[in-house]
């Protein structure tokens, strides 16, 4: 049984987007997104999913995010570095239109090793 945390959230915060459970305050309270918009944790725009990598690249609680994530379930989204989509991690996301001939610097997300015990949720392929 999931016990959800019912204590009101700022209504932009990043973690106020995702359905709290009780373990969670532990930790949210260090994380560097606890005060920025979600709009960058679930954006589709290459360039801020890259800045929301970049972000939780040098956050202390990185893992217990993901590891939160992925018990949650989360279908979309920044969560512990990676990017989710349909509840897979997507380890490379192109830009949208015609791919360029010579890959521009800014098309490379931040290399975000994936944990063992959660390689079974990456998604093959690179998505467009």
């Amino acid at each position: 049984m999931t016990i959800v945390d019912t204590r009101p959230r700022p209504s932009g915060s990043a973690l106020a987007a995702a359905p709290g459970v009780l373990d969670r305050s532990e930790w949210e309270t260090d994380a560097l997104c606890r005060d920025l918009s979600t709009e960058l944790f679930f954006s589709d725009d290459v360039d801020e999913i890259g800045d929301a990598k970049r972000i939780c690249l040098s956050c202390p609680v990185r893992t217990r995010c993901l590891d939160a994530a992925v018990e949650r379930g989360e279908q979309f989204g920044i969560w512990g570095g990676h990017l989710f989509v349909s509840g897979r991690i997507v380890l490379h996301k192109r830009r949208r239109g015609r791919p360029p001939k010579v890959e521009r610097p800014g098309d490379r997300f931040p290399e975000v090793e994936v944990p063992e015990p959660y390689r079974r949720l990456v998604r093959a392929g690179a998505p467009g």
